[in-house]
């Protein structure tokens, strides 16, 4: 039994392993690991389940009507902030879904990452605007201006599409971001790889998004609250 079979078996049922994978998380520190943050957040999981959530008694549905109705741009921005707060905190809570390091789309992002090295640079240089929105509109992708400082902004060939590749510098450190329009992804994924860490996110609707850090400066604290920077500063023109 290698990691991949492990990991796949230990998520499937956590509380039985075989002896199988007994035999192999005794000789895997990695996996070791990796199984005690399986057993935390299911620990966290069977809590919330039990938490009793009260319904309406004239309806059985818990109410979230919000109590005024915003102009539609601030309500399209606060869904997008709602829906990037969420995404995150599962990821948060859950923080465990690592990508295998095979054929996958983590490891694809991973691989692209080596094709541009100038793009890590540390710098406070921000990209000219005209040329960061001539990036986003291949992919019909607006930014706001509180997506923080982007420094580096480029239209890469991916899996077959052209897809937006910025870098956000923050205090810690530059974090990349891909627009992945063309790639969904059912959960949140994190992923530690080569040397990168990071997390890809689903954005209904729109694929995907990865947002990933070079090296030890950078935690993934930083990438998780980037990622949530850059997914409610976004909204789609088409």
């Amino acid at each position: 039994m290698d990691c991949i079979d492990y990991r796949r078996a230990l998520q499937a049922d956590p509380q039985h392993p075989t002896p199988e994978m007994q035999a192999h998380v005794a000789g895997c520190p990695d996996c070791r690991r990796f199984t005690d943050q399986i057993l935390r957040f299911d620990e966290r999981l069977q809590r919330a389940l039990r938490i009793r959530v009260e319904a309406s008694p004239d309806t059985g549905v818990v109410p979230l009507r919000p109590t005024s109705r915003p102009r539609a741009a601030f309500a399209r921005r606060g869904w997008w902030a709602m829906a990037a707060s969420a995404l995150i905190a599962a990821v948060v809570a859950g923080g465990l879904w690592l990508a295998a390091p095979r054929s996958t789309l983590a490891a694809d992002v991973v691989t692209h990452m080596a094709e541009e090295p100038q793009a890590w640079s540390r710098t406070d240089v921000r990209v000219p605007e005209p040329n960061l929105a001539a990036v986003l509109s291949e992919s019909h992708v607006r930014l706001a201006q509180d997506a923080g400082l982007v420094s580096y902004a480029n239209s890469c060939l991916f899996r077959g599409h052209q897809v937006p590749h910025l870098v956000v510098q923050t205090a810690q450190g530059p974090v990349t971001v891909m627009v992945l329009e063309y790639e969904s992804v059912q959960t949140p994924l994190r992923f530690e790889s080569q040397g990168y860490r990071g997390v890809i996110v689903p954005v209904p609707g729109h694929g995907s998004m990865a947002v990933l850090e070079k090296g030890a400066a950078t935690d993934m604290k930083t990438v998780l609250a980037v990622a949530t920077q850059v997914l409610s500063a976004i909204s789609w023109t088409d």
